[in-house]
């Protein structure tokens, strides 16, 4: 049996798409100007990831080619990020916004971390772009870390983890129980309570039962998270009316990569595009 699970109200209306074309527009601009100078691709990214949630406001099934236009650019930018901070001195070609780009690489930036890297991965997923998947996942787990005191121990087991089940690397079970281990509450102290429970942790969970093939534990695992994400977003009004929780980035993901395996995904909810999730717009242009 299905379970459907409706999204918190979110801002809506004229003024939601007003907001969504400004940042398309802006967002525009900025990747423009990357070919003059990759130092701000962190920013863009960020950008891109506004402009994503904000086009799943308006549209929560993701059914307007402008919202999977979104995506792919937030995915592309997301890789782009980390192939031009991979070393310095020289270029690298990338597709962003329908247009292959020559950008300048610029070295090693505080921003192309772990955290940075799972939302870049997440996006690959959901794309259904394999090889930058890959070229993420090659990235040496040493280059993801952030200063001492920015992110718990477990993130980069979580890195590790999901690096090694798509390169098929061996170790997948000890990485993967210990990423469970250091994210549980009384584990890791960095990360605020309320964001680990209600964000970081349950795509971990959903994880182990996607690679067990847990058809009977999947969706419950799906709907728990999607359920803890609410929680989060809707504990007070700032948060309520905040974009970023209109979409759950990594349990959608997760239920992508379910999806493609026909392992049953038996939950719908405006907080994971149907037609994201469906791969609805899959070949609609070159990504």
């Amino acid at each position: 049996m299905t379970v459907q699970m409706a999204r918190h109200e979110l801002p809506a209306g004229e003024d939601a798409e007003r907001f969504a074309e400004s940042l398309s527009e802006h967002l525009a601009g900025e990747i423009g100007d990357l070919e003059e100078s990759a130092d701000l691709i962190d920013s863009t990214f960020i950008t891109a990831l506004m402009a994503l949630r904000a086009r799943c406001v308006i549209d929560p099934r993701a059914a307007k080619v402008e919202t999977w236009e979104a995506a792919v650019n937030a995915m592309q930018l997301g890789a782009a990020l980390f192939a031009v901070t991979g070393e310095s001195g020289g270029t690298v070609e990338v597709r962003i916004d329908r247009k292959m780009r020559t950008l300048r690489t610029i070295g090693p930036l505080s921003s192309a971390d772990a955290g940075n890297w799972l939302a870049a991965f997440w996006l690959a997923v959901i794309c259904r772009e394999q090889q930058r998947m890959t070229e993420l996942c090659e990235i040496p787990l040493e280059h993801l870390r952030a200063p001492e005191g920015q992110y718990d121990e477990y993130i980069y087991h979580w890195v590790d983890t999901l690096q090694t089940y798509w390169l098929r690397r061996p170790g997948l079970v000890e990485k993967l129980t210990a990423a469970l281990q250091l994210s549980h509450p009384e584990v890791a102290q960095i990360a605020p309570q309320d964001l680990l429970q209600g964000l970081l942790y349950p795509p971990i969970n959903l994880f182990q039962h996607f690679v067990r093939k847990d058809e009977a534990g999947f969706s419950p695992a799906l709907s728990e998270a999607l359920k803890l994400h609410q929680t989060y977003w809707t504990l007070n009004e700032e948060r309520r009316t905040d974009i970023d929780g209109s979409i759950a980035l990594g349990p959608l993901a997760l239920a992508c990569l379910a999806f493609d395996g026909e392992l049953p995904v038996e939950v719908e909810s405006e907080y994971l595009p149907k037609h994201l999730l469906q791969r609805s717009w899959l070949g609609e242009f070159p990504t």
